[in-house]
């Protein structure tokens, strides 16, 4: 087990199985993770634990990662916390629509462990 702190992820996905995924790639390479299933726990973790970084889905049901991005970068806590939005919604429109919403880095599903990783470490230099 990798010890080393190299920051806090709070991982949004409502997949099981994509967030057992991510979750062991990110603490693989040394990250804390924070997992939460919906949006709205997101928005609550993303307040209560202060994450470095969050990683999301964009397709959950009730709120959309869309929706996530905005909420946490109107909110004063959470408007600095760089986002990473990790989805199937592959279309250029798709990205674009993400980078407006607040997205620091945008990956699509399927990617490889080391999209994930690259995207990750790119929002938190």
């Amino acid at each position: 087990m990798v010890t080393t702190k190299m920051g806090k992820i709070l991982l949004v996905e409502d997949t099981l199985s994509e967030m057992e995924l991510m979750s062991h790639y990110l603490r693989e390479s040394g990250y804390l993770v924070i997992n939460a299933i919906t949006a709205q726990e997101g928005i609550e973790k993303a307040i209560e634990q202060k994450p470095d970084a969050i990683v999301t889905d964009v397709v959950m049901p009730g709120m959309s990662g869309f929706e996530l991005c905005r909420s946490l970068k109107k909110n004063p806590n959470t408007a600095n916390v760089p986002i990473v939005i990790c989805t199937s919604k592959n279309q250029e429109i798709d990205r674009l629509w993400g980078m407006k919403q607040g997205a620091d880095a945008y990956v699509t599903k399927p990617f490889t462990r080391e999209q994930l990783l690259r995207a990750v470490k790119s929002v938190l230099v």
